[in-house]
């Protein structure tokens, strides 16, 4: 295939732009997974107090893969962040219906990111081999 001049230019053009893109697409996917572990550590955290009992103690996770240790109480309700920085309480079967939820919009995003992902990258990868193709045959009509 010959490509004119500001094809050519056009197509490198269009692979920055994809570029670009996956370059976004891979930060996005890192952070929804951030997130979703976060939220499935969460949940897991709120079963577990759901199975303790009164007295019982446990170890609650706070971040950096670093634990307190506590002691369960009678009360059964914890503080869930609903998102835009705001907290609501919750007794623990909602807390963990709501940790569910979120777990399953989570996976869904990542899941969908990453088929545009691979979209942009099969495109990309099309346009990327057109352009090696033109440097070729204008390298080889050189000679």
């Amino acid at each position: 295939m010959k490509m004119e001049e500001n094809e050519l230019r056009q197509a490198m053009a269009v692979l920055e732009t994809y570029d670009a893109q996956l370059d976004a697409l891979n930060r996005q996917i890192r952070l929804l997974q951030v997130s979703l572990e976060d939220t499935t550590r969460a949940r897991e955290t709120f079963k577990a107090l759901a199975n303790a009992k009164e007295g019982d103690d446990i170890l609650v996770p706070v971040g950096a893969s670093s634990f307190i240790p506590a002691k369960v109480t009678g009360k059964k309700t914890v503080i869930v962040g609903i998102g835009n920085r705001l907290s609501t309480e919750k007794d623990l079967g909602e807390a963990v219906e709501f940790m569910d939820v979120h777990v399953s919009e989570l996976t869904k995003a990542i899941r969908e990111a990453a088929g545009a992902l691979g979209e942009i990258e099969k495109m990309a990868a099309e346009l990327s081999a057109a352009v090696q193709n033109e440097y070729q045959y204008r390298q080889q009509s050189l000679q």
